[in-house]
């Protein structure tokens, strides 16, 4: 049965994309698994010393415990849930987790609430995007899940039988049931013919799934990804990190409006690995 992993910091924000993987994983027949992750805290005397502290291992696992009852509730008994409680750094411990139950999907919150939030649990969040594997989905603050009807892929169309994950992506669009929306990401406005190749390549793998392209041609690629996203509605916008460094680029400082940490959409970062 597939598995949707949830780490969360029990920020507001982190609650909202638990109860939006609560009702994704209904959706899809899919079971839920929050976890959490923390370090011991640090006892400064005249040496610092890590305080094994039972105590507060109890209150995480109590945190954990009360945020499985209250998705529960919210959704009627309606999907399994489980609780994993970790010691150790996120990211390592998250990427262990995603190699021993090999999630269908990690939905993480992108935005934090306060200033805090932000920088802490959005770093995690922009550092996973960028390197963990296992797809992961980042909820905005405030998105509910309704269901994932418009899917877009942000595809510049360059060596994409080597690049596009297309089983991940059918299976997805399949799941549910969704329209794709390909857009192309360059930037030239000339006839390419290297570009027309590869867009009959990836049309012919994804032919089953009767994509609709569309084409964006402006310098300032991240924005009109956005606005595109934005403007027609999806209910889902994947981007591929590894392949295309579009998210370094979303989340330089110089840009205004960032992708992971201002978008209204929610963001899928599926990768290729390359062998």
């Amino acid at each position: 049965m597939k598995t949707i992993l949830v780490p969360t910091d029990f920020s507001a924000t982190a609650r909202n994309a638990a109860q939006y993987a609560a009702e994704m994983a209904i959706a899809i027949n899919a079971n839920v698994l929050l976890l959490h992750v923390y370090g011991l805290p640090v006892v400064y005397t005249e040496m610092p010393v890590a305080a094994n502290d039972a105590a507060l291992v109890r209150a995480h696992e109590k945190a954990l415990a009360s945020l499985r009852t209250s998705l529960l509730e919210t959704t009627s008994n309606r999907v399994n849930i489980d609780i994993e409680l970790r010691m150790g750094t996120f990211f390592t411990e998250l990427k262990t987790m995603c190699e021993f139950y090999k999630p269908y999907t990690v939905v993480m919150g992108s935005q934090g609430s306060s200033e805090m939030e932000r920088i802490l649990f959005g770093s995690h969040t922009i550092y996973a995007m960028k390197h963990l594997m296992t797809p992961l989905i980042t909820v905005p603050a405030g998105v509910v899940f309704s269901s994932l009807k418009k899917i877009g892929l942000a595809c510049d169309f360059d060596k994409v039988v080597d690049t596009t994950p297309i089983d991940e992506i059918k299976m997805l669009v399949t799941d549910f049931n969704a329209e794709l929306h390909l857009l192309n990401t360059g930037e030239a406005e000339v006839f390419d013919p290297a570009l027309v190749y590869e867009f009959g390549l990836l049309r012919q793998m994804l032919e089953t799934l009767q994509p609709h392209f569309h084409y964006i041609s402006n310098k300032n690629t991240d924005q009109a990804i956005i606005d595109f996203a934005e403007n027609n509605q999806l209910d889902l916008l994947v981007i591929m990190p590894k392949r295309h460094g579009l998210l370094d680029k979303l989340v330089h400082k110089s840009h205004t409006k960032q992708l992971v940490l201002h978008s209204h959409v929610p963001v899928m970062a599926l990768h290729q690995e390359i062998y």
